[in-house]
């Protein structure tokens, strides 16, 4: 894996092409894909993750804002909404074809542990399933994800499947 920096985040891809995490279309294309290959990053979450998690999708629960409510739950401090987690994980796939992408068509993802400020997240991605769609330039890939904290433990898995084009989507 190749390293790109991102803000808050040392990251790592196998994707080729220009910085994507600057919105520099570069995608990999579909047609040099190969099942198997892998690509992630590793990101520490931080309060800010929290704080702006919940502005931006509304949920307040205290589990996930309130410092003192937290400390006394089963978990002992605050943690990460589960869909941001979620996205969290889904974006290094977007990011790799980003430019290639003619869209995200699906994303299950599965919590295992909670995630809390602190937390250093490996997130890996492994193509698993490929399939060619001419009538759109392109196919299908499908890849499943792992995202494992500083002491090993799996926080969350994650199935995708985008649409990707073999050459930059205009």
């Amino acid at each position: 894996m190749t390293a790109s920096p991102a803000p808050d985040s040392a990251a790592t891809s196998s994707a080729p092409g220009p910085d994507q995490r600057h919105g520099t279309p570069g995608g990999k294309r579909f047609c040099d894909t190969r099942i198997g290959d892998q690509f992630g990053r590793v990101e520490r979450i931080t309060a800010r993750h929290l704080d702006e998690g919940a502005r931006l999708i509304g949920d307040y629960n205290p589990l996930h804002v309130d410092e003192a409510f937290a400390a006394r739950s089963r978990h002992g401090a605050r943690i990460l909404h589960g869909v941001v987690t979620s996205a969290i994980v889904g974006a290094e796939f977007g990011m790799v074809y980003a430019g290639t992408a003619i869209g995200y068509l699906q994303h299950d993802a599965r919590f295992h542990a909670p995630v809390k400020i602190g937390d250093e997240l490996t997130i890996t991605w492994t193509v698993t399933a490929l399939e060619p769609k001419p009538r759109h330039d392109g196919g299908i890939v499908t890849a499943e994800a792992v995202a494992v904290n500083q002491h090993g433990v799996t926080v969350c898995t994650a199935h995708g499947r985008m649409l990707v084009a073999n050459d930059l989507v205009a």
